[in-house]
């Protein structure tokens, strides 16, 4: 229970200094995000993408700091449990009148499980559920989004104010026509509709920055209807500044904060409001993972949670061994009812998996910090989770004994009397339908179809899944990246039908890569040996080999060479990397190319 009063001096000092701890963090936060702003108007690429790998390490330090100061003057981690009481009250206290609150309540729990022991993280102790409203915050300083108003006849002129409004320091190549193009699109929308008396634009105050790209995100508002907007706006080959499409609509936007793509910099004073609005755009989607689209990972780790808790508590299916083929390196679980996958570090791999525990952590942080182009998914990773025994099937729990013993403990850890499953370390993506499975429902219906109509769907699945898989693998190029182990099964086609990779433990940087033709063989004996005669260096890549692998079903085949022929030639690679090393970098939009403006000297898509 809380104590009933409020008087030792100690809690109080241990709970603004945690708040100044804080403060600290989301002020260098806020920072490098509006930094944003001038490396996109200088086209300082590679800075952008330098800023948005280092910012994500920030929270970190931050907490460390905190608990290194807390440890050096107050001794926190001696303190009685009376005191920690009291610490949560008047940290509570601290934020009746932040802007932040729920963020420093995730940087409360982060900072206090790093200094008491896992029996203690409790209600009492952590803020398992928020106590501070975020509802109705108003920021001191620039609104959370600005209201335009214009009538059928101004609305070009309302496009150039609000392009004005977001005072780039540059010109725009040809801004008029930009706003024109933009005006027409809009108008067409609502060609058969009758515009009302609150036909407005509501559009968030601060461009978000990703890449080459900032994007104006908002929505249009007529009447009863609302159609969420944004605007792209690039460099030209000159330096200035064009708007290369017109996205409309909630699908669009999801592309936009794909949970596959890197996260945005976006100077936000009040977050939750941000978060409200972009909902608002986008309702289906998890508030935890539109946190983490704007780089609040931590946040967005502390709602993802809450859900899961949440799911527990509504569901009563049980954690399963995933279907599919199982992996060398990660041992995989999911729930039915749940979209997510869990997947743990094995303790030990086969021979021809030369890796280690800290190795494969280290790929799925090159990821996170990497672009993921739309193509690689975002995962979120946890320590010391603990599950209901009784939700595990038992074939599951055999297996985590059996290939990551080291990652499981089971017993009372809270001391409640349930028996509990406790995982060392674990990571949660979003679950997507697996490449190979998907591919052989396409196959099965065409062995078997019931109509010609059936039989035409299924060619078109498979060869959208094809020509998609080899779209994920050159926007990967294009990002520097080579996925390893290109099998089928490490492929996933999400809801939207995008195919992302998600296997991380084999992939490179392109430019450490050593891409190279199979040499002739030198003698017959060699041209019918089943056994490589050619020297192979741990980093050398032999593109034309992948056929046999990837290539069986004649269909496929015949999709993949008609499209996609390139990733079999040495060349193709070997261009990207030496493109790459030139310092060139490559944008890979989150749209399509035909809802483009077409600009004469526009950047390059991939």
């Amino acid at each position: 229970m809380f104590p009933q009063r409020l008087d030792s001096p100690l809690a109080y000092d241990i709970a603004k200094a945690m708040i100044d701890g804080f403060n600290r963090h989301y002020r260098l936060f806020r920072a490098e995000s509006a930094r944003a702003k001038h490396r996109f108007e200088t086209a300082d690429w590679h800075g952008q993408q330098r800023a948005q790998r280092e910012r994500i390490e920030f929270y970190d330090l931050r907490v460390n700091e905190a608990v290194a100061r807390l440890e050096k003057e107050f001794r926190a981690g001696d303190q009685p449990m009376e005191v920690w009481h009291q610490v949560k009250l008047h940290f509570i206290g601290l934020l009746v009148d932040h802007h932040q609150p729920e963020l420093a309540e995730s940087f409360f729990n982060s900072v206090t499980t790093k200094i008491l022991h896992r029996a203690y993280f409790q209600n009492d102790f952590i803020f398992v559920r928020p106590a501070i409203s975020t509802e109705y915050i108003e920021p001191r300083g620039a609104p959370t989004y600005r209201p335009y108003y214009p009538a059928h006849d101004t609305l070009v002129d309302t496009i150039e104010q609000m392009l004005d409004d977001f005072a780039l320091q540059g010109s725009y190549a040809n801004k008029r026509r930009d706003a024109e193009r933009v005006a027409h699109v809009i108008l067409n929308r609502f060609q058969q509709v009758k515009l009302r008396a609150n036909f407005q634009l509501q559009v968030l105050s601060g461009l978000f920055f990703r890449n080459k790209g900032a994007y104006v995100v908002g929505k249009i508002m007529n009447g009863f209807t609302e159609i969420p907007f944004s605007l792209p706006i690039l460099h030209d080959s000159t330096g200035k500044f064009y708007i290369d499409a017109a996205l409309f609509g909630e699908d669009d936007l999801q592309m936009l904060f794909s949970f596959a793509r890197a996260y945005f910099m976006v100077d936000m004073e009040v977050p939750s409001a941000w978060v409200q609005f972009l909902r608002s755009l986008m309702p289906r989607k998890p508030r935890a993972e539109i946190y983490n689209a704007l780089g609040l990972a931590k946040q967005g780790k502390t709602l993802f949670y809450r859900d899961f808790l949440s799911h527990l508590n509504y569901s009563s299916d049980r954690f399963r061994i995933a279907p599919g083929i199982k992996g060398m390196v990660m041992l995989v679980f999911d729930l039915p009812s749940f979209p997510f996958v869990f997947k743990v570090i094995k303790d030990f791999y086969p021979p021809q998996k030369d890796t280690t525990r800290e190795q494969i952590k280290g790929k799925y942080m090159l990821v996170k910090q990497h672009d993921r182009v739309g193509r690689m998914a975002d995962t979120l990773e946890y320590s010391d989770v603990g599950f209901p025994l009784d939700r595990f099937e038992p074939e599951l729990i055999e297996e985590i004994q059996k290939f990551a013993p080291s990652q499981l403990e089971i017993g009372d850890r809270d001391g409640n009397g349930e028996m509990e499953v406790v995982l060392k370390h674990v990571y949660i993506e979003r679950r997507m339908i697996p490449l190979n499975i998907y591919l052989q429902e396409a196959f099965d219906t065409l062995a078997h179809p019931e109509s010609p109509a059936h039989a035409k769907r299924a060619k078109e699945q498979l060869e959208h899944a094809v020509v998609e898989y080899g779209n994920a693998i050159k926007d990967m190029v294009a990002a520097n990246i080579f996925p390893g182990d290109m099998l089928w099964k490490n492929f996933g086609v999400t809801r939207g039908g995008k195919v992302v990779f998600y296997d991380y433990d084999e992939i490179e940087y392109i430019t450490d890569c050593k891409f190279r033709k199979v040499p002739a063989p030198r003698n017959e004996e060699d041209e019918m040996s089943g056994e490589v005669w050619y020297s192979v260096g741990p980093k050398d890549v032999f593109p034309e080999t992948f056929e046999p692998f990837l290539l069986g079903n004649k269909d496929v085949r015949a999709a993949f060479m008609a499209h996609h022929a390139d990733l079999l030639d040495a060349a193709f690679w070997q261009h990207h990397k030496e493109r790459i090393q030139a310092g060139q970098m490559l944008d890979v939009f989150p749209y399509e190319e035909s809802q483009r403006f077409q600009h004469e000297g526009h950047a390059t898509h991939f």
